[in-house]
């Protein structure tokens, strides 16, 4: 048992990973590993790297698992034990979706969430919960991990990707002590989350005009403690906006000021009505011109922040909301932030910038080489230049692949294939859990149905060799044979 796990559950787990083992050998046809090996002069080929240890990159290592593709890497920047996501900028109590919702465990009931959580807690734990904790999250893909022993390389960053002949990408990457590896691989998955395909945004009007000491994006760390007694201004009106006002207000800042440039919170989530099957397993298969009207309307309704999150700020009455408030103009007043909006001029110690993330391929390392060579959704559907932002979006296949921007320019992009938030206008993937399964899954049979017939030729050949067997005794009383 992990060290977290109360003493008086360890029989519970003992059973639930006794269940596992069951269900995964049940369900294990067919067993046989089938993908031929690859030589290369420089070494070991695997057949897919997967770059990203989080809840994607798990969750498409064990989804490649079960379709026997065994040679497989997943490569994740955090040193083992260390904190991921979920316990280094996540600010929020609980997960934003319901506790019912399913994926990192692509069907099976004793790998779920539940039943992990129920191991841990006890049933009337799970009955009594709202919605799953956010560092219960965390130890849960921590348990998938071990429980599945999926090959995790902890500490590796990839500082590059460039095709290595016609069948192979090379991967550069750097170990957090130093050392530099290449590794070939046929097939890579870049489950690199939220901001996979470009970056957390600060605007530039803000980086022009104050110190980095006095301020930090939502996705960055920030010493709430040091904010105590301090006045914080928030910008942005998202969810992960109102988790840092919640977080500074109980480190004791002694004033939140959120703004927000929409007049008007939505009260609606349109994510919620994405969450049904036809959606979110079919979605890839609709024409461009439909995918593009679902994407323009769900971008521009946005998402409230959960009631959770907003409860947790009201119930302070050192929070301010300014709705209809854009940043027109800040700058230094001394040592505080002073900031204008049409609305009022306010003054703060630090701010907290909520903006979200752009989506450009050139912030990633990793798309240095290949950037250029990879297609937009601008350069595939003509409406789609209309929209700067929306357009900027790579163009996807329906198993997460790349396309080139010219044809036959770079056919090697259809073995690098991305799960991020930039996935959404080619399949409705937001890199989140609700979009988990459909998403792992996709990818893992794209994979496997190109590694298939790249060697459908050998496995012919095999076929017309196959000699094994099964009818071996011919036995029959001589009066019963036929003249």
């Amino acid at each position: 048992m992990d060290s977290l796990t109360p003493p008086y559950l360890d029989d519970a787990f003992t059973r639930l990973e006794s269940r596992v083992a069951w269900e995964l050998a049940t369900l294990a046809y067919p067993a046989r590993p089938w993908v031929r090996p690859v030589a290369h002069p420089e070494g070991p080929v695997l057949d897919v790297l997967v770059v990203g240890g989080g809840q994607c990159g798990l969750a498409t290592a064990f989804a490649l698992k079960r379709a026997r593709i065994e040679n497989i890497a997943v490569l994740e920047a955090e040193r083992e034990g260390k904190a991921g996501v979920w316990t280094r900028f996540a600010r929020m109590h609980t997960l934003r979706t319901p506790k019912h919702v399913t994926g990192p465990e692509l069907g099976l009931p004793s790998l779920s969430v539940r039943a992990w959580y129920e191991a841990r807690h006890g049933q009337a734990a799970w009955d009594a919960l709202h919605k799953i904790g956010r560092e219960d999250w965390h130890a849960y893909l921590t348990w998938l991990q071990r429980v599945l022993v999926l090959p995790v390389r902890h500490g590796w960053r990839v500082t590059g990707i460039a095709p290595e002949g016609d069948t192979l990408l090379a991967v550069q990457a750097v170990h957090a002590d130093g050392t530099a590896r290449r590794l070939l691989a046929r097939q890579v998955v870049l489950a690199t989350g939220l901001d996979g395909n470009g970056g957390w945004q600060v605007p530039a009007m803000i980086a022009q005009a104050l110190p980095t000491t006095h301020y930090a994006h939502t996705a960055q760390a920030v010493d709430f403690a040091a904010l105590a007694g301090k006045r914080v201004a928030v910008l942005g009106a998202g969810a992960s906006a109102f988790d840092n006002a919640a977080t500074a207000l109980e480190a004791g800042a002694a004033r939140v000021d959120l703004l927000a440039r929409r007049p008007v919170l939505p009260s609606v989530n349109p994510n919620r009505w994405m969450e049904f099957f036809g959606f979110l397993h079919h979605f890839v298969d609709l024409p461009d011109s439909q995918k593009w009207r679902f994407m323009r309307t769900l971008f521009a309704l946005n998402q409230p922040p959960p009631q959770e999150t907003f409860s947790r700020c009201a119930a302070h009455d050192r929070f301010f909301l300014h709705l209809g408030a854009p940043l027109t103009g800040l700058g230094m007043a001394g040592e505080a932030i002073r900031l204008e909006t049409p609305r009022a001029t306010l003054e703060a110690d630090f701010l907290i910038v909520g903006t979200g993330l752009v989506v450009d391929l050139s912030l990633r390392p990793e798309f240095s080489a290949v950037a250029s060579d990879i297609a937009l959704w601008r350069d595939r559907f003509a409406p789609a230049v209309e929209d700067r932002l929306l357009g900027a979006y790579p163009y996807l296949t329906d198993s997460f692949a790349f396309t080139e921007r010219s044809p036959g320019a770079a056919p090697w992009l259809a073995r690098l294939r991305s799960s991020s938030f930039a996935a959404m206008p080619s399949t409705a993937s937001s890199a989140g859990i609700s979009t988990l399964r459909p998403t792992v899954e996709r990818i893992a049979r794209g994979i496997a149905r190109d590694l298939f017939r790249e060697q459908a030729d050998a496995d012919y050949d095999s076929l017309l060799a196959y000699d094994e067997a099964e009818l071996v005794d011919l036995t029959l009383a001589s009066d019963r044979m036929g003249v």
